[in-house]
């Protein structure tokens, strides 16, 4: 397997769906042979499963936890979410095989942050993030990403810009849930040497292509 796993990860409203289309169609006008995904895979049955039966999404279905999707044991959901990647996994390795770069909107990285962010004691969390780790790159065997860039928007950014989005799920519905994922984003990115990509500066939101731009010039060095 030659080819470079690129993962965009990103506090809630940071721009991960908008910066990998940019960043695709950036590395093909350079020449550079690549496919983009995201996970969860909503349109497969493991996606399906995520989507509406834990996370309740309006366009899938309700979530059948009467307790909210927050409040699930966090190991529990995580086996939901990295079962969707090992069903979907091999449609990626093909890819991979084949010299691409392939760029993933989430990855295991979200489950370390999520699920991670509903665990308060700091000792505990990291033994999560161990497990996590075991879990979906050893006992699984998904691959490891080869980049990792952490779009950073502090938690009052993003309450305001996710007021014109109708389409929220669980997870989204709950502010206090967004502020713990802001802590452990922020704490994996330190603990993981991620790239972090701060995308408010002099207390202003950074435009669209300012970000994308900044991307690409961390993902030349690859080249």
């Amino acid at each position: 397997m030659a080819g470079k796993i690129i993962v965009v990860e990103g506090t809630d409203c940071s721009g991960k769906e908008t910066q990998t289309k940019l960043l695709e169609q950036s590395l093909k006008e350079l020449g550079i042979d690549c496919i983009r995904f995201e996970f969860p895979m909503y349109d497969t049955p493991t996606g399906k499963i995520v989507g509406g039966d834990y996370l309740g999404k309006p366009e899938i279905g309700p979530s059948l936890f009467e307790e909210g999707a927050v409040q699930v044991d966090p190991y529990v959901v995580c086996l939901y979410y990295a079962a969707d990647r090992k069903y979907n996994m091999p449609k990626i390795l093909k890819y991979l095989n084949q010299d691409y770069f392939v760029i993933l909107d989430r990855y295991i990285t979200s489950n370390l942050a999520h699920q991670g962010s509903k665990i308060k004691d700091k000792e505990e969390r990291f033994h999560m993030y161990q497990w996590i780790d075991k879990l979906e790159y050893w006992l699984l065997d998904l691959p490891k990403p080869d980049e990792t860039l952490f779009l950073h928007v502090p938690y009052e950014y993003s309450l305001e810009l996710r007021k014109n989005r109708t389409n929220i799920d669980e997870h989204e519905k709950s502010p206090e849930h967004l502020q713990q994922a802001e802590k452990a984003y922020l704490e994996l990115a330190e603990l993981y040497h991620w790239d972090t990509i701060e995308c408010v500066r002099d207390n202003t939101l950074r435009s669209i292509e300012d970000i994308h731009e900044e991307i690409v010039q961390k993902i030349k060095k690859m080249i």
